[in-house]
């Protein structure tokens, strides 16, 4: 299928070829007959990817503080290709979308094959889309109305918040897509309205909409206009949906209104609000949320847990039913709103159009019609880069398909695979775009969205599993199955029943001849400084101790790592890491966990990424974790110190090794960071084409998972 992707490194929009996405547990498959462009948002995105690196900096000054503070830890080597490939992620575009249902996922009801449904997908042929952000389209309302139902519910929540009653007067401060919209749900309100732009042309849709206007080119006065259009008592409220830098849209917003007015902002302005504007009027200020209530929510707009009705009347979905139900009764007028018509395999001049000073306003995509189109095409989940697989050249030799295709797996594991000269077959992810291009950038065969035909093409002899958590145990016993050799980014399982799975899976197959590779992604063991304290500690005898801290920085406790059933928490995500290092060095098995985690102090954040745990090993030493999210980013994120028979060894964040009291080394500095990634899949790689074990045990494998678990089960 065709999806519209931005690059925000070069500012290039693109119509690209992507594998089909297929349909999940509680979404709907859409077949796209409209999408409308979103001159504002899209084009922003648009100018930042076109805009110089300075240029990019200036408009993100948070970023550039976060870039710093890794510079101080990582190196500036590290740093900068993070942000290279960062910016190097394609954008899919557009979240105003008119279909028809394809397929229904599980557990969905209220939606059958053949629906017309609006709903914020991409431009692009086919899109996948939680339920409770899909609406079903009356049948008097045709696809290019419904085209603007988003944009409408956006208008809509922020009418919502200023919560207007008959007769009250409003300013509208913008009249694009959004602000022409709101106009119109104004006015059905039985508001009078006040239009303020610049633009000619809007303010005359917007007085043939109802409102009267006030032409900010003709250096005429907002604030006198808004006290005579209130009949000298300041407006009731304004809805700023304009999208500029400035300051003043606020600023005279407060200066316009009423004693207790309202002003909810819908679009992007300067927010140095100054206090003598607000302060004796007691005025209201608020940012509206896109849709409405479940915007970025994910156990509403993923997992489909709609809020009860009683309690939240107007969610995301219901805004959007309401919008639906407006324009069936001809309460809404979106004709006059469209600029444009554009082929969607033309559909880049719309993007060419925005950035240029034609004028336009509403541009809608027209898609093509379902019986003028292979469905064979549209549904295609695999795509072929490279006509012919590389010769392999005998049994042993490595042939690559990797499923998940993320930030990690893009910066880390996929250059890191390709450095060992494997050959690379397919990569797969869920929607295909990110896919689509790692397999580009690396030299993929083909790109995919079906991670089941990569286990069982019979041209692949290794599997590559880089997803979510929650799904390693279940993709690795498949490819297992499969007669794959596996590599999983850890953890190799999330709870003890699916580790339990695994481990019966992994016997079976042995008990029948020779396993496949299984192999989990605990790097550090393999980067050089690491190897180096090795080969020290393999010189003594004593027991030794290890002191690990990890300074992890804080993640949100809606971040999918902090679900249970979806990350594992944090100390079996990422925890199982020093686990395994700590394992590594001793040399010794893991006989003892005894864990705590920061106490009641920490209230209303998450407590088990706070805390400490030590091991005990049956030669007699231990070591401690302390794995804590509550420091400062410009700290090392991990520093490791072993303490051993008078002597001391000190590594900080696998730049800077310093030794005391060894004889014969003092240091092992690195120019940039090295976390053994790279020596990892290569060692990995290499047992595969030497017909080797694994390079770490299997039993250990489930040994640290095994120490994992006590962790999370002593902390509970």
């Amino acid at each position: 299928m065709k999806q519209i992707l931005q690059n925000l490194a070069s500012g290039e929009t693109s119509l690209a070829d992507i594998p089909s996405p297929k349909v999940r547990e509680g979404h709907l498959l859409i077949q796209t007959s409209r999408s409308l462009v979103s001159a504002g948002t899209e084009r922003m995105l648009v100018d930042f990817g076109k805009a110089n690196f300075l240029e990019k900096a200036r408009q993100q000054p948070e970023k550039i503080r976060m870039v710093l503070d890794k510079v101080k830890t990582d190196g500036i080597m590290p740093t900068l290709e993070v942000v290279r490939n960062k910016l190097d992620q394609p954008l899919p575009m557009g979240y105003c979308n008119v279909g028809t249902v394809l397929e229904v996922g599980a557990g969905i009801t209220g939606f059958s094959v053949g629906d017309r449904v609006a709903s914020n997908g991409k431009h692009a042929e086919v899109v996948c889309i939680p339920k409770n952000l899909c609406a079903r389209i009356p049948d008097t309302v045709s696809d290019d109305a419904a085209a603007f139902t988003v944009i409408g519910a956006i208008g809509l929540q922020g009418i919502r918040l200023v919560q207007p009653t008959l007769g009250e007067t409003v300013v509208v401060t913008g009249l694009g897509l959004i602000g022409l919209m709101t106009v119109q749900l104004l006015r059905a309100h039985g508001c009078r309205v006040l239009g303020l732009d610049y633009d000619t042309g809007k303010l005359d849709l917007a007085r043939k909409l109802g409102a009267e206007t006030v032409d900010l080119n003709q250096n005429a006065d907002p604030v006198m206009a808004a006290m005579a259009f209130s009949r000298g008592r300041g407006v009731d409220a304004v809805i700023i949906t304009a999208s500029t830098k400035s300051n003043e849209p606020v600023h005279q917003a407060a200066l316009m209104c009423r004693k207790r007015g309202r002003i909810v902002l819908i679009g992007v302005t300067g927010l140095e609000l100054s206090r003598a504007d607000f302060y004796e009027k007691e005025l209201s200020f608020q940012v509206s949320c896109s849709y409405g209530p479940g915007r970025y929510d994910t156990r509403y707009e993923d997992e489909g847990q709609d809020y009860p009705f009683g309690l939240v009347r107007w969610t995301e979905q219901r805004n959007f039913e309401a919008v639906l139900d407006m324009l069936a009764d001809n309460r809404l007028h979106t004709e006059p709103l469209i600029s444009h018509r554009i082929s969607f395999d033309q559909a880049i001049t719309a993007y060419d159009l925005i950035s240029s000073r034609t004028p336009s306003l509403g541009i809608i995509l027209q898609y093509p019609e379902s019986d003028k189109i292979a469905r064979s095409r549209l549904l295609t989940r695999t795509i072929q880069l490279l006509e012919t697989t590389p010769h392999t050249g005998h049994p042993g030799t490595p042939v690559v398909g990797c499923i998940g295709a993320g930030n990690y797996a893009s910066q880390v594991l996929l250059p890191a695979f390709k450095s060992t000269g494997a050959i690379l077959k397919s990569v797969v992810s869920s929607t295909g775009v990110s896919a689509a291009h790692a397999g580009r950038k690396f030299g993929f065969s083909e790109v995919s969205s079906d991670s089941k035909s990569v286990i069982e093409n019979p041209d692949i002899t290794t599997i590559v599993i880089a997803t979510r958590h929650d799904s390693h145990a279940k993709l690795a016993c498949a490819a297992l199955k499969a007669g794959k050799h596996v590599f999983v980014e850890k953890p190799l399982a999330i709870t003890r029943d699916d580790l339990d799975t695994l481990v019966r899976t992994y016997e079976t197959i042995q008990a029948a001849g020779t396993p496949p590779l299984l192999m989990v992604g605990f790097n550090r063991r393999f980067a050089p400084q690491i190897q180096k304290v090795k080969r020290l500690l393999n010189g003594v005898s004593e027991t030794k101790a290890f002191v690990m801290t990890v300074n992890a920085g804080s993640i949100p406790a809606e971040h999918w790592t902090q679900d249970r059933l979806i990350g594992g928490w944090r100390i079996i995500g990422e925890g199982c890491h020093f686990v395994d290092l700590l394992r590594f060095l001793s040399g010794s098995p893991i006989v003892s966990v005894q864990a705590m985690m920061m106490g009641a102090a920490a209230r209303g954040t998450s407590r088990d990424d706070k805390a400490t745990f030590t091991i005990g090993f049956a030669d007699g030493s231990f070591g401690t974790v302390h794995y804590l999210a509550n420091g400062h980013k410009s700290f090392p994120k991990e520093r490791l110190e072993v303490f051993c028979g008078g002597r001391v060894l000190q590594l900080d964040n696998f730049r800077k090794l310093q030794a005391f009291g060894w004889p014969g080394f003092k240091k092992m500095n690195l120019w940039q960071q090295d976390k053994g990634n790279a020596a990892c899949a290569a060692a990995f790689i290499e047992s595969i084409r030497e017909g080797t074990s694994s390079p770490i045990p299997f039993e250990e494998l489930v040994e640290v998972s095994r120490a994992t678990f006590d962790v999370m089960d002593s902390l509970a």
